[in-house]
């Protein structure tokens, strides 16, 4: 709690205040170790874990795997491509962090872009209710009400609401300071310090209009992975456990049975009902060659992603939905489909692992968001 030189105690006084009113729900992680006890547990659970346990989790340290730059990148000065990639290389090994996201790289003007599209498009006959899940380091939320303040006629930035759920209590705190920086907009800013995927840290449902942002929150999300022995054998679900009661975890294979598991890999056309005759040839013909040459099958299913979505479609009918994220993830080298990238930093330097089950020290990055959402607006940004 200790405040940066120069701060008014006023700020300070309504950090506090608002730290004590923040709702702080007990997030239902393994506290104890990745695989908690002697029970198996799936994946999404295991990289869970890995990510947001509040003790040993990735997002957990106060420092933070964010980057926050001390000023904005002066574009204007770069000559092209080359001379940001320089920049941003010096930038890295200035910062000792693990990254830095687009909304933080190109401030103000990223999340600038954001407010403008919702200035035009929502509906300022109610006040304007803004959710951002996982706000990182409260960039966007301070540059999106920057901008409100100073181009949003007065009582859309007076009457408006912004809400942060984070699942990080070091990410939630540090959203807090960042935002106070401009004294005005603590009253329109709340952290919720939650998991955005528990349908009841939400309440009732909300049917007024909303915006939700998720800006690099898709890729971070727990995922399911599934396994087959061979190019014809039934998919299985992977839970993990420990090895003879040590710290070291393996796999274990079971018939599907878990809803979410289940339901995603319908969704992602894994098993279809009613094969076509040439699929029903091809799969005769992978019977055979798997009898001499069995080939082991993998699959990464977004069942985090998919959960989200759903809690976010029931709570919030009338939401506007604005998600950015990776297209593309270099040298992947986890086997099966819409496998992570999982990586750790150590003395600057960024170490990418060929085995997830490493997930003690790594972070993990996904891609192929392959899940269905029924709202009434969806912006998508690849990046």
């Amino acid at each position: 709690d200790t405040a940066p030189s120069g701060m008014a105690p006023a700020y300070l006084a309504t950090i506090h205040a608002l730290r004590r009113a923040a709702r702080w729900a007990p997030a239902a992680l393994f506290s104890s170790g990745i695989v908690a006890g002697d029970k198996p547990v799936l994946v999404r659970d295991f990289v869970r874990s890995a990510l947001y346990d509040p003790n040993h989790g990735y997002f957990s340290k106060r420092s933070g795997p964010v980057g926050v730059l001390d000023s904005a990148i002066r574009f204007h000065k770069l000559e092209g491509r080359t001379a940001y990639m320089k920049h941003l290389d010096k930038l890295y090994k200035m910062h000792d962090i693990s990254w830095f996201t687009p909304v933080e790289l190109f401030k103000p003007w990223y999340a600038y872009a954001i407010a403008a599209s919702i200035l035009r498009t929502a509906n300022l006959s109610v006040p304007l209710k803004i959710y951002e899940i996982g706000g990182g380091s409260g960039t966007c939320a301070k540059c999106v009400l920057d901008y409100m303040m100073l181009n949003a006629p007065p009582k859309v930035y007076n009457n408006m609401k912004y809400i942060s759920v984070e699942i990080s209590s070091s990410l939630a705190e540090k959203q807090l300071e960042t935002v106070g920086e401009v004294q005005s907009h603590l009253s329109k800013f709340t952290v919720e310090h939650r998991d955005a995927t528990d349908i009841a840290g939400w309440g009732c449902k909300d049917p007024q209009p909303c915006w939700v942002l998720m800006l690099e929150v898709l890729d971070n999300l727990p995922h399911d992975l599934v396994y087959s022995p061979d190019q014809v054998s039934p998919w299985m679900e992977v839970w993990i456990e420990k090895v003879n009661g040590s710290s070291q975890v393996c796999e274990v294979y079971k018939p599907l049975q878990d809803p979410l598991v289940s339901r995603c890999s319908e969704i992602v056309g894994m098993n279809e009902e009613n094969p076509s005759l040439r699929e029903k040839l091809s799969f005769a013909a992978k019977g055979l060659v798997s009898k001499v040459f069995p080939k082991p099958r993998r699959a990464w299913l977004p069942t985090g992603c998919l959960k989200l979505l759903d809690t976010l479609h029931q709570t919030l009918p009338s939401m506007s939905l604005i998600a950015s994220d990776f297209s593309y993830l270099p040298d992947v080298s986890i086997p099966g489909d819409r496998a992570p990238l999982v990586s750790s930093k150590k003395d600057g330097k960024t170490l990418d692992h060929p085995n997830y089950l490493d997930a003690q020290v790594c972070h993990f990055h996904f891609i192929h968001i392959a899940v269905t959402l029924q709202a009434d607006n969806l912006f998508l940004l690849l990046e």
